[in-house]
């Protein structure tokens, strides 16, 4: 072979391989979004609900069966013939209660056994099962054995999954926790003394790469999209009401996710993954009038990476002198409700306040002031009062965060 061919052969071979190595990185698949229910008695607004919430989320983890010291195990009560309409995967989430004095295998197995047997029966097939379990980091090595027995017990085509803690980062015990499981599931929320707040964003990315470093098996970051009050406590541990209300008295701190910060997590998380981070799953499915979650339209506009806005507007419907005077929320982000709105208005006679507002009136306008704090969930509305006026001006009105 002639030399000159030879150099334009290795030539040419060089510049395709400095192109290839040239060539931008392949775009990372995009983030898996899925679902929990936490719910333990459904209702039948979970038909509504999972409706809406099924072009965005993937998966359901559905809390399904629980432990608890006194209590004892019990059931959510799922409405299965919802959950077979449905047709999504479906993962049934076994929560253990940390305060547990120790895990009983034998006693899980038969829980859990049968609990899959009614599902099956009921024409639900779970895909998986997710052990929500918060232990001490010192007692994991005992933990590590539970699963890996339970693992054993199960069906091979059941996958297994654990809720797990950033907290468990510092134990050496971890990477032989991950290995005996199929999964898990990061929160990065409520991990924290309550007093300190729900969810700290500056810290879930930095957990996330170190527990892409552990071990090379797929995880989700499991991310809030509700709120929380904080009790008086009287000096000891916090009292935290979510869900369901106490029945106890004192001022509440209430604590929600903001829809921003998690936005941006998550925008962040898609551009740069962590590694073998699979997916995001969002706490929790939101009912009507669940005053401590966020609308199922924030929620679905942040798992869609869409940007968050939403605007004010003043609404009025008159009748023979009388007017209704209602808030709008535009847009698809919640929004606190205005501390003031102001109208302009002429003669009148008759007003009021409702739905937490005050309503004055001076010569040239009406004012409603805020009284209760509340939310106006994205897309809803809010009556604000009435009035018997000659006028109201529909574009003169002023409202004050």
């Amino acid at each position: 072979m002639p030399a000159t061919v030879f150099s334009c052969r290795w030539f040419a071979l060089c510049a395709l391989l400095l192109l290839g190595g040239c060539q931008p990185d392949q775009p990372a698949p995009p983030l898996d979004q899925q679902l929990y229910i936490w719910q333990r008695q459904w209702r039948p607004a979970h038909e509504q609900a999972l409706s809406a919430s099924r072009a965005d989320f993937s998966t359901l983890r559905v809390l399904a069966l629980q432990a608890q010291p006194k209590a004892g195990w019990s059931r959510a009560r799922v409405d299965l013939a919802q959950l077979k309409a449905d047709g999504r995967p479906v993962i049934a989430v076994i929560r253990l209660d940390g305060q547990l004095p120790a895990l009983d295998l034998d006693r899980a197995r038969a829980q859990i056994s049968q609990l899959l047997a009614d599902w099956r029966a009921g024409g639900v097939m779970p895909t998986g099962v997710e052990i929500d379990h918060d232990s001490g980091s010192a007692r994991l090595s005992g933990y590590t054995d539970f699963l890996i027995k339970l693992r054993g017990l199960l069906p091979p085509s059941l996958k297994l999954s654990i809720t797990a803690l950033p907290a468990w980062l510092d134990s050496p015990q971890l990477p032989a926790l991950l290995q005996a499981v199929d999964s898990s599931v990061l929160q990065v929320h409520a991990v924290s003394n309550p007093r300190l707040g729900l969810f700290n964003p500056g810290q879930p990315r930095d957990w996330a790469e170190r527990w892409g470093r552990v071990s090379d098996k797929a995880f989700y970051l499991a991310l809030p999209a509700y709120g929380i009050a904080v009790l008086p406590d009287d000096g000891g541990a916090p009292v935290v009401e979510s869900e369901v209300a106490l029945n106890r008295g004192g001022e509440r701190r209430e604590l929600l996710a903001d829809p921003q910060q998690l936005a941006t997590l998550a925008r962040q998380l898609r551009a740069k993954p962590p590694a073998h981070l699979a997916g995001l799953i969002w706490f929790r499915l939101p009912l009507p009038g669940d005053r401590r979650a966020w609308s199922l339209s924030t929620l679905s506009a942040v798992a869609r990476g869409e940007a968050l806005a939403s605007q004010w507007q003043v609404q009025l419907s008159a009748r023979d002198g009388l007017y209704d005077i209602r808030l709008d929320n535009l847009g698809n982000l919640d929004r606190p409700l205005p501390a003031r709105v102001e109208l302009n208005a002429e003669q009148c006679d008759g007003v009021d306040g409702l739905s937490g507002y005050t309503l004055r009136q001076t010569p040239k306008q009406l004012i409603f002031t805020r009284q209760s704090s509340a939310r106006i969930a994205a897309g809803g509305q809010r009556a604000l009062g009435w009035a018997r006026c000659t006028r109201i001006d529909q574009g003169a009105w002023n409202v004050y965060p």
